[in-house]
């Protein structure tokens, strides 16, 4: 009989819920609920709302039950890295939770410092230095609102939030675990002694568990709101990308390089171990962990977020406008004008994206993009630019070449990006499937139900059920992508 599974893969900006079906041979997922995921400023701060978030699951679910899907066996969830819920003595959520662009962190990185120096942390860690990783999270807490943090008794990632108020237990999955700069890259556990240094009380964070494990069964309240009973909440790859990684059908043999991309891009390769040498520090390339203990080695870079804040922004002052008339604007804009650092911290914050733009320009004496349309190319073209700066030195660090780029995620419904990516790296790019994190949460699931031996089966059932699309690089344009790329090293990189 076909095994039925529920998946929440909860994205920066949006949700959505599934439907996973394993006949043996394919996987099949079907859409049962999609959301937004709205952010809110709470008095001074940008935090999730969280109570909103856990609704919509529940809403995914009764959804489910009306479909005629009662006979679901198990659920998992995944949401993007870093951030958190404190729960209280009596294990209630203390607040919402902070979101990870929030000015929380501002001068964070500079002041733990003092107590940890940055080499120390990579090579304890393996993470990439971003200002809102967890633990710079957790010491602006303790420095600014040190009561709070006193009263907290235990702390729980996004993914295991949602599974305590699912099951009423706790814990910490690796994956998710691996984004918050406190693990031990290598132990593959918390870093006491690291916590020690930043003072931060490691009792708060509960016993790591790898990926796959079952978490339990809904609570009673849970199973009467939704209608499903005798469900497994399984401890999925709860980190987005891990799910993505697992989901990607990388050669087992002459690997290429994969990228998921949505809100954020996420370039890289798996590794057995960690890497953490001084070329990759001086990369800021990140190991990150995934499905089984593998070490997602990855540069953290921008997706798709700063072209949807041009879009937002343009509609609050023209009213709505559609992707596609974006897109034929983009076109018509003349190629490689301007480049800007996508992942300069301006760009990070939301508000006032085409003025950052246009001063970036100014200050790197570049010409303004003018327009809707070239805004667009603009950071499209500096998107691309900036895989191939990172593609080469991941293939420096490695010291071996990438044959291609495999592309999964929402970002690759961005055809004029995927056409620019193959240009840009000059390497073929196979895009597929989108819904990557989606079918890593299912494919978790079915590993923990004992149906898949291990990831490279995992990843066979994806290449079965799902169609890629492969970009080749266009040589007509390969001429003007390498003045272009010679052009970003030397204005936007200044190398």
């Amino acid at each position: 009989m076909p095994i039925k599974m529920l998946g929440f893969d909860y994205g920066a900006s949006s949700g959505l819920g599934v439907l996973g079906v394993y006949d043996g041979d394919k996987l099949d997922l079907k859409e049962i609920h999609r959301f937004d995921n709205t952010p809110v400023f709470v008095g001074r701060h940008f935090r999730w709302d969280f109570p909103r978030l856990l609704h919509e699951l529940k809403a995914g679910a009764r959804a489910a039950v009306r479909a005629g899907h009662r006979d679901v066996g198990s659920i998992g969830v995944n949401t993007w890295g870093v951030d958190f819920g404190l729960l209280d003595e009596y294990g209630e959520l203390m607040s919402n939770p902070f979101h990870y662009r929030d000015g929380l962190t501002d001068d964070a990185m500079e002041s733990l410092r003092a107590f940890v120096p940055d080499k120390e942390l990579y090579g304890r860690t393996g993470i990439q230095f971003m200002k809102f990783n967890t633990i710079y999270q957790l010491f602006s807490i303790k420095r600014i609102y040190p009561k709070f943090y006193e009263r907290a008794c235990k702390l729980l990632f996004l993914p295991d939030l949602f599974g305590y108020f699912l099951t009423g237990n706790v814990t910490a999955e690796y994956s998710i675990a691996s984004t918050t700069a406190m693990l031990d890259v290598r132990r593959r556990d918390w870093d006491a002694e690291l916590l020690g240094m930043a003072g931060i009380d490691d009792g708060l964070l509960p016993d790591v568990k790898m990926p796959g494990s079952a978490l339990g069964g809904l609570l009673p309240q849970v199973a009467d709101e939704t209608g499903l009973e005798g469900v497994q909440v399984i401890s999925v790859c709860g980190h987005d990308t891990a799910g993505a990684v697992l989901a990607t059908p990388i050669k087992r043999v002459n690997p290429g390089a994969y990228l998921s991309c949505g809100t954020w891009s996420l370039l890289g390769v798996e590794l057995d171990e960690p890497l953490t040498n001084d070329a990759a520090f001086s990369a800021q390339y990140t190991n990150e962990g995934g499905y089984g203990g593998a070490i997602r080695f990855l540069k953290n870079t921008m997706g798709q977020w700063m072209a949807n804040e041009i879009k937002r922004e343009y509609e609050l002052e023209h009213g709505p406008i559609e992707f596609k008339v974006i897109d034929a604007l983009e076109r018509e804009s003349a190629p490689f004008v301007s480049f800007v650092d996508v992942d300069a911290p301006e760009f990070a914050a939301p508000g006032h994206m085409a003025e950052k733009i246009a001063a970036f320009c100014d200050r790197t004496g570049q010409a303004r993009p003018e327009g809707l349309g070239a805004l667009i190319r603009c950071v499209n073209e500096s998107i691309a630019l900036s895989y191939r700066y990172n593609i080469d030195a991941l293939e420096k660090i490695l010291g071996r070449a990438m044959p291609e780029l495999r592309v999964v995620g929402g970002g690759i419904k961005n055809k004029g990006l995927m056409g620019m990516a193959a240009c840009a790296l000059e390497r073929p790019v196979v895009a597929g499937p989108i819904e990557a994190s989606s079918a890593g949460n299912i494919l978790a699931q079915l590993l923990a139900l004992g149906e898949i031996k291990d990831r490279w089966e995992a990843r066979q059932i994806i290449e079965n059920s799902f169609d890629a699309h492969t970009y080749e690089p266009d040589a007509s344009e390969a001429s003007g992508w390498r003045e272009a790329l010679q052009r970003y090293r030397e204005t936007v990189k200044g190398k």
